[in-house]
């Protein structure tokens, strides 16, 4: 699998935009009002039909007034719904539901049929039309209000999911679970695994981040590209959704071949920083450790005494089960020690990535839904039952994983649960060894 370019990603960020897909279809709406004015040139026969001015100006005069009101009220209605999002679920969802491609692509055919009709009633006024351009008008009209009309039906239909915790957790499920399966199809980011007993050079150069904040993305095809035919290699010290500190070293390289100067040094620490995407926010792209933690945020604030909703966090347990099963079926041998896809080929021979490990995803998913539902014996009667079916998959470090999260989450029920009955209805469920 291809790993991502900076360019390519910023790219798919930008195309994530709101305004960027309804700028599109807008455009298109416009290019096609002002192309039925070559028709007279393009279809020079006489098409047999002669569509009054009036008639095309009816329809024009209907669609650009309703869908300036539907713009306006869809915006209205999405925004009470992410507000809703935010305070039922989390705010760290949002950013999903305001990605969502039905939603994206209904308010952009509003905004594209809106700027249609405006710019053909002009037109239209201006005389610009002849017989052939009013037939071609009317009938780009009606292909215009056939999308009219199945973007309103696709968005009732959705109206009735958007702002639920469950749409939201549906979102954060989808991301997260990209995230791991791209993972898994280019382990380390396609590179090498820089474990324990990795040994960097003493002489190797630090290279510290730009800024403070969260590392988004890194750019392996550029790195790799910049080190080339050298005898380099760069040791990454965080991966994607660490937080970095301008005076805390992110990684380190080392060039083995002797006469490099210290411009050259300097170009490939240069080479590195740029190469690494620095934001104020994680993202779930490269980063499958955020996508737990937002489902199990949605399941912490279920379980707070404001919203007081163990079912919900009931449901979190269950996708993060699901999640954490797809992780386990990677096929991982146990000298892996948890991380992802075994040893496997790397794309990038020369640079090394931190792995991720099981201990760490289970740690995300489970530990603080454990400590906010110590006291609610449904929820941790169902954490512990998904921890033993955790427990019977994977491979070493996952088993292992798993335990050691249900003996925590153990410890923490035994102290928080005040019945001994169901205190021992938990113990009665016995973890596999």
């Amino acid at each position: 699998m291809k790993h991502m370019t900076k360019w390519q990603w910023v790219l798919l960020q930008t195309a994530r935009r709101l305004w960027v897909r309804a700028a599109l279809i807008g455009a298109l709406g416009v290019a096609a009002a002002i192309l039925a004015t070559l028709a007279e040139t393009v279809v020079p026969w006489e098409l047999g039909v002669d569509i009054r001015a009036e008639a095309v100006d009816s329809i024009l005069s209907i669609i650009a007034s309703s869908m300036l009101a539907v713009t306006t009220f869809s915006l209205s209605v999405m925004t009470s719904a992410y507000q809703s999002a935010t305070s039922n679920a989390t705010p760290r969802a949002t950013k999903l539901l305001i990605q969502d491609n039905i939603s994206q692509t209904v308010l952009s055919t509003f905004v594209g049929s809106f700027l249609f009709s405006i710019v053909g009633l002009i037109v239209l006024k201006t005389g610009a039309y002849g017989p052939q351009g009013r037939a071609v008008l009317f009938a780009v009209t009606i292909i215009v209000i056939a999308l009219i009309v199945v973007s309103l039906l696709r968005w009732i239909d959705y109206l009735t999911q958007l702002g639920r915790v469950e749409n939201a957790a549906d979102q954060v499920e989808e991301a997260t679970r990209t995230a791991l399966q791209s993972r898994l199809a280019t382990p380390y980011l396609g590179s090498n695994p820089l474990r324990e007993d990795t040994v960097i050079p003493s002489d190797a150069v630090s290279v510290y981040p730009s800024r403070i904040g969260y590392i988004q993305h890194i750019d392996m095809p550029h790195l790799s590209a910049c080190i080339g035919e050298r005898e380099a290699a760069i040791y990454f010290l965080v991966d994607p959704g660490s937080f970095v500190f301008p005076d805390t070293p992110m990684a380190r390289f080392h060039i083995s071949q002797t006469g490099t100067d210290r411009d050259d040094m300097d170009r490939l620490c240069s080479a590195i920083q740029k190469a690494v995407i620095i934001k104020d926010e994680r993202s779930f792209d490269q980063d499958p450790r955020f996508g737990l933690c937002v489902l199990s945020e949605i399941g912490m604030r279920a379980l707070s005494p404001g919203i007081n909703d163990p079912g919900t966090a009931i449901d979190v347990i269950g996708r993060l089960t699901r999640l954490l099963h797809v992780w386990a079926k990677r096929g991982c041998g146990d000298r892996d020690e948890g991380s992802i896809g075994g040893e496997g080929h790397a794309v990038y021979d020369n640079i090394f990535v931190p792995p991720l490990t099981s201990a760490d995803l289970f740690d995300d998913a489970f530990n603080l839904l454990a400590r906010d539902g110590d006291k609610q014996i449904e929820v941790q009667l169902r954490l512990r039952k998904s921890l033993k079916a955790l427990s019977r998959l994977g491979d070493h470090a996952f088993r292992r994983a798993a335990q050691e999260q249900a003996a925590l989450a153990l410890k923490r029920a035994q102290a928080g649960l005040v019945i001994e009955d169901d205190k021992a209805r938990l113990e009665a469920i016995v973890m596999t060894k």
